[in-house]
């Protein structure tokens, strides 16, 4: 009996170590750059560690539509199941998560959560645009053709009314419009309310969204979630795949160090601190030549800066101000025009930092206190330390050969073309363009090697 039982455990432990694992991504916060690359490379370790599902717990408010778009991409060329998990209680999945939840091969939500407001703001993904609730012209004619069917129904519930604004808001309606149309019509999920979560930002709490067949479960955590994906069959590119995911302990895959960096640089206010900091240094370096240090850092920040706001929604002609505002602030020192320059450069600078970044995305605007300090900061830096320099360098030189010429001395004895003088308390030798007299007093003109050539003072 004792042989049996223990058997029995052998090829129980045996089955589960030969059970293929289930890989679980960690998404929170706005869906950027660094979020990206993370599922990516999560996504392609669950395919080579042979893994039979990827779980991706969500939490988030929204994010850029280009890092939205290659998430999906990566999902759906997965080689393994991707079910993506609104959690924890009182998460959501808005916007960008929306588009995610309905190209995932699974899609649950813990209760308490929510997803929906899937409407494009500027050029990433968001909630409606405030100031736009007055249809266009156009479109008019086809309220007031919809009117007897909205008294019956009591409210427009038409997935393809017209979406307020101006053309392009419009354009970019449709064009999320048909994306997630698609998606829901790959995955079988309801495409009605996935139109009105675009053109009306709508939402659904996680009961409502199974009703409607929006998700495919509720789960309390993800254990729970992997109970009940057991034995469920999912089609993926490289056909179907069966899973046996009850009693799997799931393996969690943190960021690596490239995710981490990527998140720090990819946040604007990092990304903007680190371009002003590689401006300053390179105007400290060619202000002050030989430093060496503020060159180094100073270039290394601006590049670091430069691969940040390359992934960013930035709007180069905020940039340009921004440029445009601190040469306008450099040329105040070199050339006065009674404060004329450096205001407008001051004016310049604030302009283009809050145009920087063209999204109204939470989590990617520049805060204006940052606005604000960097301001300051610029200011005194280019009025101070930068005129600190420059005052510096009109100064005349202190130590060394180019300190004697100008100085004043006094003939030792009398001489008609060489003789002896004291200059700071050392006896030089003197070369004189006429007889001088002891006590006389002369000025330095040039410094030839070792000899002085002086003209006399005159009375």
């Amino acid at each position: 009996m004792i042989h049996r039982l223990f058997l029995i455990a052998l090829l129980l432990w045996a089955g589960l170590a030969l059970a293929r694992p289930v890989t679980v991504l960690t998404v929170q916060g706005a869906i950027g750059p660094a979020s990206a690359d993370y599922v990516i490379r999560g996504l392609k370790h669950a395919a080579q560690d042979g893994a039979q599902l990827a779980v991706i717990k969500l939490d988030t408010p929204g994010g850029l539509d280009t890092s939205m778009r290659a998430i999906i991409q990566a999902i759906l060329a997965s080689p393994v199941p991707v079910a993506t998990f609104v959690y924890p209680q009182g998460a959501r999945a808005a916007s960008a998560g929306t588009y995610i939840l309905y190209a995932s091969h699974i899609a649950a939500m813990a209760p308490a959560t929510n997803l929906g407001a899937a409407t494009p703001v500027a050029i990433g993904i968001g909630g409606p645009q405030p100031g736009q609730d007055k249809p266009p012209a156009e479109d008019k004619k086809e309220d007031k053709a919809q009117k007897p069917k909205e008294a019956k129904d009591g409210a427009d519930k038409s997935p393809t009314a017209q979406p307020s604004g101006d053309a392009l808001t419009r354009k970019q309606v449709h064009d999320a419009t048909a994306y997630i149309r698609s998606l829901a019509e790959l995955r079988g999920r309801n495409v009605e309310w996935a139109e009105r979560a675009v053109r009306e930002a709508v939402s659904l709490s996680a009961e409502q969204a199974l009703k409607e067949k929006v998700i495919d479960l509720i789960a309390e955590d993800v254990a729970d979630l992997l109970a009940k994906l057991d034995g469920r069959t999912v089609k993926t590119v490289q056909g179907e795949v069966k899973l046996a995911t009850k009693g799997i302990t799931p393996s969690p895959l943190e960021p690596d160090w490239r995710s981490r960096l990527l998140g720090v640089i990819g946040d604007p206010s990092i990304a903007y601190i680190l371009m002003l900091i590689g401006i300053y240094g390179l105007i400290y370096e060619f202000a002050n030549p030989g430093m060496g240090v503020p060159g180094v850092i100073g270039a290394i920040s601006l590049l670091m800066a430069l691969f940040a706001l390359n992934m960013l929604p930035v709007d180069y002609a905020g940039l340009a101000l921004i440029l445009i505002g601190i040469a306008f602030m450099v040329a105040e020192v070199f050339v006065p025009s009674f404060g004329i320059l450096g205001l407008g450069g001051l004016i310049a600078f604030v302009v283009g930092s809050v145009m920087l970044i063209d999204t109204d995305i939470p989590g990617y605007g520049l805060p204006w206190g940052i606005i604000a300090a960097v301001t300051a900061t610029t200011a005194a830096f280019l009025f101070l330390v930068v005129g600190m320099l420059l005052k510096s360098r009109r100064r005349p030189a202190a130590t060394g050969a180019e300190e004697m010429v100008g100085a004043q001395a006094t003939v030792l004895s009398d001489c008609v073309t060489e003789g002896w003088a004291h200059v700071h308390g050392e006896t030089w030798r003197i070369r004189c363009p006429r007889p001088l007299k002891a006590g006389e007093r002369v000025r330095v003109k040039r410094v030839d090697g070792l000899t002085l050539e002086v003209e006399p003072i005159q009375p």
